[in-house]
């Protein structure tokens, strides 16, 4: 049987960090292949170079070494050719002598290692050291299939690339706190984002006045104030489903609500299009007799089903907490979350956790609160507190 591995590492930091990328394979493999077109045709500016601990003394397996960044000049050269190909050899050496990589294969498999240099990079002795270390790291992981399924799925909606520099959030442990944003003007909704404490329990919602009066341009208005938080456009969708669902995602919304009054056929084109785009679907079943029903006869289901009281409604209608457990029940093994929405304070919003509600959706009693951080904490106490405090980050 063949070996294909595959590895990667990012370690240090500034201008010396190293990431590396390398492929393990036999020489009889594609690895082997790819190995020998490395070294017989060669690109200007990426001129590979097999690993050598020192002139003559290359490490085993054969390892080759390819800059990812276009070698421009000597200088650039120099730090290739210098401490990053010895870093790698070095490290290949190593990770046979202890065990990582078999001896009796050092013959049998070939490395290709990818390698950073930052052009401004300029320490040695760190450029040696970070690619050292990435190299064993790489190679470890590569041989040992890091990461497994259960770290990507547990990780993937938790995890911040460090160089995108911004967050992406997903709805992956509720319960949350949905703030609705109903001001009619960005200055006024930003006022209330500003003084909103930060918690990774808490959503943002921009709200249907809000998109009237502005228009969707306020997401990306209110993106500046908060850049990392999960924001919702409550278009409350009645046609043309797919339009206006493109129209949010292009000022950067993460979900976008649909109202259960609208046609079947509008519905099933809108959680398609945010399907597509992979941004949140949820239907708001505000006048909706029988929530189960509508969504039993959707192509698919939404990613959030609201269980909404208008705010005309709050005097004569009281909330069916039982409809969360109709919907989880009928849906049972779907992953499908239920918001509950109008009027809810922190009296009703345990009633509504106790019920297995997965978002709390507040609006006037937080944003016309006098004290706004004050009523926000009033909520998040009911829940489970920050994610990110409770996190260990392992690898």
């Amino acid at each position: 049987m063949k070996v294909f591995k595959i590895g990667e590492a990012l370690v240090g930091k500034g201008n010396e960090i190293a990431h590396i990328d390398l492929i393990v394979g036999d020489k009889e493999s594609n690895v082997g292949k790819a190995f020998a077109e490395g070294l017989t045709n060669l690109s200007k500016g990426h001129t590979p170079v097999v690993a050598v601990i020192r002139p003559n003394l290359p490490a085993k397996p054969y390892t080759l070494v390819v800059p990812k960044v276009t070698v421009a000049d000597l200088d650039d050269a120099n730090k290739i050719f210098g401490p990053a190909q010895a870093a790698v050899a070095k490290a290949v050496a190593d990770a046979v002598e202890e065990g990582v990589i078999p001896e009796d294969k050092i013959e049998e498999w070939v490395i290709i290692a990818s390698v950073f240099i930052h052009p401004k990079a300029s320490d040695f002795r760190k450029i040696y050291q970070y690619n050292y270390s990435a190299t064993k790291l790489a190679v470890r992981r590569a041989l040992t299939d890091y990461p497994g399924l259960n770290k990507i799925m547990y990780d993937k909606d938790r995890a911040t690339h460090p160089i995108m520099g911004f967050k992406v959030p997903r709805l992956w442990r509720p319960p949350y706190l949905q703030i609705a944003l109903d001001q009619t003007s960005i200055s006024a909704a930003r006022k209330i984002v500003e003084q909103i404490p930060h918690s990774d329990n808490i959503i943002l919602e921009v709200g249907t006045p809000l998109l009237k009066g502005e228009g969707v341009k306020a997401i990306s208005a209110l993106r500046e104030v908060t850049p990392n938080i999960f924001m919702i456009a409550d278009l409350k969708t009645m046609d043309v489903g797919q339009v206006e669902v493109d129209l949010a995602f292009d000022e950067t919304a993460d979900a976008v609500a649909v109202a259960g009054q609208a046609p079947v056929e509008v519905i099933d084109k809108f959680i398609y299009e945010a399907k597509r785009l992979s941004v949140y679907s949820i239907l708001d079943t505000i006048n909706v007799k029988d929530p189960v029903k509508l969504l039993k006869s959707l192509k698919e289901l939404p990613d959030i089903v609201e269980l909404h009281r208008g705010i005309d409604e709050e005097g004569n209608k009281e909330h069916s907490w039982d409809a969360i457990e109709k919907i989880k029940t009928a849906f049972k093994g779907k992953k499908v979350l239920v918001s509950v929405a109008g009027g809810i304070e922190p009296q009703n919003a345990l009633d509504a956790l106790k019920a297995g509600a997965d978002i709390i959706v507040v609006g006037r009693y937080v944003t016309q609160s006098r004290d706004i951080e004050r009523a926000v904490k009033s909520f998040l106490n009911l829940m489970q507190g920050d994610i990110d405090l409770k996190r260990v980050h392992t690898e």
